[in-house]
């Protein structure tokens, strides 16, 4: 059983064909999206049709929540000058596409078929606005994880891939693939992008239990082309972090 964990797309197509590229040669039983998947980039509408032709698992972010309810970003930690962008995407939204992703969960559970069981969530199972680091304390994730049966934990939310021991169980990060961060987010530090794409794939056969934390190069001048076709708000953003 191979599972592909994929997060944090925001708008960001190009970077997603990539990865769904990637995904085919490695093969997968299963795509399982963690969430953020169209706020932010030129592509919001791209993105989410190939996401509804997964017939995945799909789990809501923040960004998702917020693009539901944007007259309300700000309970889901959406920054001030992104606000603009959010509202630039919901209008290329259809009702569609809005009922899509209200059909999002917060969290999935599944066991793996030599029993290790695994909670997927974006932040932490209780909030898609937590943020679990690898310097996260481990009073804070006691909290997070107080009376989950899980061994196995993945979400998304930092744009940073993480594999992290705790106790006896495993928390992953699988990345993002519409915004690899450089360094971790910190309020005056604005993120720097990297030039890939971040996915991760779980696989379990007989007594193996692997986890491939993967990068995907993606077709950087094609994103460029799209943000300066787009109108999208923050575009001279995104070009400032591809264009040297």
């Amino acid at each position: 059983m191979r599972i592909a964990f994929i997060s944090d797309i925001h708008g960001n197509f190009t970077a997603l064909q990539a990865v769904v590229a990637d995904i085919k040669t490695q093969g997968a039983d299963l795509i399982i999206c963690l969430g953020d998947t169209v706020s932010l980039g030129p592509q919001p509408r791209e993105a989410l049709e190939a996401l509804r032709s997964f017939n995945g698992i799909y789990i809501k972010g923040n960004h998702d929540e917020a693009v539901l309810e944007p007259d309300h970003a700000g309970q889901y930690e959406i920054t001030q000058h992104l606000i603009p962008d959010l509202y630039w995407c919901r209008e290329r939204l259809t009702s569609d596409d809005l009922e899509f992703i209200k059909s999002f969960k917060n969290t999935h559970e599944l066991t793996f078929p030599n029993g290790e069981q695994l909670l997927a969530f974006h932040g932490s199972p209780l909030s898609a606005t937590d943020i679990i680091q690898a310097t996260t304390p481990t009073e804070t994730l006691d909290k997070y994880f107080a009376g989950q049966n899980a061994s196995v934990f993945i979400g998304g939310h930092s744009h940073i891939q993480m594999y992290r021991r705790y106790g006896k169980k495993l928390i992953l990060n699988s990345g993002s693939i519409g915004n690899a961060f450089e360094f971790a987010f910190s309020p005056g530090n604005p993120p720097r992008l990297l030039p890939w794409a971040e996915y991760t794939i779980i696989g379990q056969s007989h007594d193996s239990f692997d986890v491939d934390l993967r990068r995907v190069t993606f077709d950087i001048d094609k994103l460029v082309d799209a943000v300066k076709k787009s109108g999208l708000p923050s575009a001279a953003w995104w070009l400032k972090q591809y264009q040297k």
